[in-house]
C-alpha cells in the first residue's frame, strides 16, 4: 500500500517571534522586504506581527496584508479582547487572514504569572477563541508553554478551543524544554484525541539545541505545520530555523514521508537578506546557510567529491540557491584539489609545474588559513615565469623599533655557495636590500618598489613589485609572501636573477 506524501505547512514568524532576538527589530519598509522575500521563497503562513504591540508593528502588519499575496497573513494576540481586535483591524483587507491568539496552560505560567486557576485559563482560551472566529474563519490558537502542562490538561484545552473554533492548534516549547522522544509522545496523543479535526502546529525554541530535532519528531508523530524562523533567529537562542527543517524534509523524505511546499532555491537570498537587515550573522558551520555548509578543506573529502558528488555531499548546493560547492584551499588540501582549481582558472601546468607549485601552495597554507584564487594566480604565475635561479634566499631575520637602527641578517645562495650578510639601514626594506646588494655584489639601481595586498586580511599575500635598471637594462622583480618584508627580499632577488640571465 501506497502511502501519499504529507504536505507540511511552513509558518513563518521571522517578522515576530524573530524580531524579538535582541537588536533584530526591523522598521517597516524592511518588513515589507521580508515579507516579499518570504511569498518567493514559498512559506505558507506569515506570522507578520503584534499589532497591539506598538504602532509601528500595527502598520507593518498592515501593509503587509494589503500589499503582499501569496499566503496567508497573520497577526498575533493574546487572549483578550482588544489584542484580537487590534489584530484583526491590522489584517483584515489580507487576501487570506489569520488570527493567532494564545494563552499559558502550564501551572508555573498560571501560578506565578498569571496567577488564575486552570478553570479560568481554559473559560479565557474559549471565550477569545470564538470571538476571534467571529471576526474571521482562520483562527490559531497556542498553549503556551505547553510542554511543561500536564497533558490531560492539555488535551482538554485542545479539545475546547477546537470546539470553539480554533482550525490550529499550535503545541509550543516555550521555554525550549523538550526532547524528540518526549515531544514525540505528546504529539501523538494529541493527534489521537483530535484525529483530522483541526491542523497541529508545533513551536520550538532552542534552548537546548533541540528546536529542529523536536519539530521533526513532531511531524514523524502527526504535526502539519511547523512554526520556524529564517537561519533561526528570535529571542533567547532563537526558534526552529526554517531552512533546516524544509531540508531535513526535503531530504528525508523517503523517512518523514512528508515534505513542504518551500521553494528551497530562494533560501540562501532569504539568509543573506535576513543577515543584512537585522546585522545578525550566520555562524560560518550553521546547517544550510553557513559559509562553511558546502565548503570542503579535507583533501579525503575534496578527491571523493570530484570524482562523485554524492561521496560527500547529500544536498546539492544549487538546490538552495547557490552556485557551487565551494573547494577551501588550505593546508588540508591534496593534490587532486588544488590541481582542479588551477584548470579551473585556465593554468595547464605540466607535472613538473604542478608539484613545485603544489609545494609552494602547501607552505604559503600553513602560514594562512585560506587561499583564495588571486594567491594560487600568484603562486602559479611565479612557477610558469620561473627563470635560473643564480641567486635564492634562504633565511632572512630583521630587527626593527622607534629605538632601534634597522638591521637585516639574511642568507642567500650566491651560484652554488651559501654566504650571509648582516646590514643596517633607513627602514628594514632599506636594510634588507643593502645585505643583498652587498652578497651578489649588484650594480643596479632601484627605481621603483611597489607594494600590494593580494587578499584581503591580516593574514594577506602581499606582493612587491620592483624595477631594477643596469646597464640601460630594466627588469620588474615579482615577490609574494605573508611577510611584506620577504616579499620584498624575493622581489629584488628576483629582478637580480632576470639581469643574470639578460647579461648571459
Amino acid at each position: 500500500m501506497v502511502v501519499k506524501m504529507r504536505i507540511v505547512k511552513i509558518f513563518d514568524t521571522t517578522l515576530r517571534d524573530g524580531e524579538q532576538s535582541p537588536g533584530a527589530s526591523m522598521n517597516v519598509e524592511e518588513k515589507l522586504q521580508v515579507a516579499k522575500q518570504l511569498v518567493r521563497l514559498g512559506v505558507d503562513i506569515i506570522e507578520a506581527g503584534f499589532p497591539i504591540a506598538s504602532e509601528g508593528d500595527f502598520e507593518a502588519v498592515n501593509r503587509i496584508a494589503n500589499e503582499v499575496n501569496g499566503a496567508v497573513i497573520a497577526g498575533l494576540a493574546r487572549a483578550k479582547e482588544a489584542d484580537i481586535k487590534r489584530a484583526w483591524e491590522a489584517v483584515k483587507n489580507a487576501q487570506h487572514k489569520r488570527i493567532h491568539t494564545f494563552h499559558s496552560t502550564s501551572d508555573i505560567h498560571l501560578q506565578y504569572q498569571f496567577r488564575i486557576s486552570r478553570e479560568e485559563a481554559l473559560k479565557r482560551s474559549v471565550e477569545m477563541v470564538r470571538y476571534a472566529r467571529s471576526l474571521v474563519k482562520d483562527v490559531e490558537f497556542s498553549p503556551m508553554d505547553a510542554t511543561r502542562t500536564e497533558l490531560s490538561y492539555l488535551l482538554e484545552v485542545i479539545d475546547a478551543v477546537i470546539e470553539a473554533g480554533a482550525l490550529t492548534v499550535n503545541i509550543p516549547d516555550t521555554v525550549g524544554y523538550t526532547t524528540p522522544e518526549e515531544f514525540g509522545k505528546i504529539i501523538r496523543a494529541i493527534k489521537e484525541r483530535i484525529n483530522d479535526r483541526a491542523v497541529i502546529s508545533v513551536h520550538c525554541h532552542n534552548d537546548l539545541g533541540l528546536a529542529v530535532a523536536n519539530s521533526l519528531s513532531a511531524v514523524f508523530n502527526g504535526a502539519g505545520q511547523v512554526e520556524c524562523t529564517i537561519n533561526g533567529i528570535g529571542e533567547r537562542a532563537g526558534n526552529c530555523s526554517l531552512e533546516e527543517i524544509a531540508m531535513a524534509l526535503r531530504t528525508r523524505k523517503d523517512f518523514f514521508n512528508a515534505d513542504t511546499d518551500i521553494n528551497t532555491r530562494e533560501i540562501i537570498r532569504s539568509s543573506r537578506l535576513i543577515t543584512k537587515i537585522t546585522g545578525i550573522p550566520v555562524q560560518p558551520n550553521k546547517a544550510i546557510v553557513g559559509a562553511n555548509a558546502f565548503a570542503h578543506e579535507s583533501g579525503i573529502h575534496q578527491d571523493g567529491l570530484l570524482k562523485e558528488k554524492t561521496t560527500y555531499e547529500i544536498i546539492r548546493p544549487e538546490s538552495i540557491g547557490l552556485q557551487s560547492t565551494r573547494l577551501v584551499l588550505g593546508k588540508h588540501s591534496g593534490r587532486h584539489a588544488f590541481k582542479t582549481r588551477l584548470k579551473e582558472l585556465g593554468y595547464d601546468l605540466s607535472p613538473e609545474e604542478a608539484e613545485s607549485a603544489f609545494m609552494k601552495f602547501k607552505h604559503l597554507a600553513d602560514q594562512k588559513k585560506e587561499i583564495y584564487d588571486e594567491d594560487l594566480e600568484t603562486l602559479v604565475s611565479e612557477e610558469v615565469a620561473k627563470i635560473p635561479e643564480i641567486y635564492s634566499l634562504v633565511d632572512l631575520s630583521v630587527l626593527s623599533g622607534l629605538k632601534k637602527k634597522p638591521k637585516a641578517i639574511i642568507k642567500m645562495r650566491v651560484k652554488g655557495k651559501t654566504v650571509q650578510k648582516t646590514a643596517t639601514g633607513d627602514g628594514p626594506v632599506d636594510a634588507t636590500y643593502k645585505a643583498i646588494a652587498s652578497l651578489t655584489k649588484a650594480k643596479s639601481n632601484l627605481l621603483k618598489f611597489e607594494v600590494k595586498s593580494i587578499t584581503g586580511g591580516t593574514d594577506a599575500l602581499g606582493e612587491v613589485i620592483v624595477s631594477l635598471e643596469e646597464k640601460d637594462k630594466t627588469v620588474r622583480g615579482h615577490g609574494a609572501d605573508t611577510d611584506i618584508i620577504v616579499a620584498a627580499a624575493k622581489a629584488y632577488i628576483n629582478a637580480l636573477n632576470k639581469l643574470a640571465v639578460r647579461k648571459k
